[in-house]
């Protein structure tokens, strides 16, 4: 839309000069949060001693020729920053509370990891929102087969059941999935034949623990409900 004075010179003939919006640098990328839509599957190559944490160092050629220092990558769906990187593998630093709280604490060399790089505003959202930070570990109860598909129940601590529903979302070990069922200490979820060749899940068996990320919605909306007792 013309503005009065740009609208009289342009029907005057003359030139108008429209001032151009500022664009952004064209290697300017803001990193956010994940999708939960694992980009490949890493291979823990060292955990190193580093008290009172460790370094994982992992391996993956195309992550790691896209990786700089500082960037952010969900490994198991745990948002870690990168504090080295060299070869094909980079490294990063866990401490003590992310180890005990997460399955990465299990880790050890030959390790298969979920890694997803954190998404750059303007990208498309193939899953739904993940933060990276993991709410508990649940466990594999029960997976029943199906030819290439599977249909797995999780087992979670029940205050995560609050902020579940069936056909909502959440992250198992950074993965985005849709909840089929939901129960006060549980719930189901149907595995596709990809989920099950490109991520950790593919592999999983009964009482296999889990990182557990429910959706970020669902954590507001509980809040919001809490929040109405504190005015009495």
């Amino acid at each position: 839309m013309l503005t009065s004075d740009t609208g009289r010179l342009a029907a005057s003939g003359q030139s108008a000069e429209v001032c151009p919006v500022p664009q952004p640098h064209p290697h300017t990328v803001i990193r956010v949060m994940f999708s939960g839509i694992v980009e490949a599957l890493g291979t823990v190559a060292e955990v190193r001693s580093e008290p009172p944490g460790c370094r994982l160092i992992i391996r993956q050629p195309r992550i790691a020729a896209a990786t700089k220092v500082a960037d952010s990558i969900a490994v198991n769906g745990c948002c870690l920053t990168v504090v080295e990187v060299f070869g094909d593998s980079f490294a990063f630093q866990a401490g003590p509370e992310t180890l005990s709280r997460t399955n990465l604490g299990q880790l050890a060399p030959g390790s298969k990891v979920n890694l997803e790089r954190a998404l750059a505003v303007g990208e498309r959202l193939g899953g739904h929102f993940v933060t990276g930070h993991i709410d508990d570990v649940g466990w594999l109860i029960e997976r029943q087969d199906h030819g290439d598909w599977s249909f797995c129940w999780f087992g979670i601590p029940r205050h995560l059941a609050l902020q579940m529903a069936p056909k909502g979302s959440v992250a198992v070990d950074g993965v985005s999935l849709t909840i089929v069922d939901s129960l006060p200490d549980r719930f189901s979820v149907a595995l596709i034949p990809y989920t099950l060749a490109v991520t950790t899940l593919g592999p999983l068996r009964p009482g296999d623990k889990v990182n557990i990320e429910t959706d970020l919605l669902a954590k507001y909306v509980q809040r919001l409900l809490e929040a109405r007792d504190w005015q009495k």
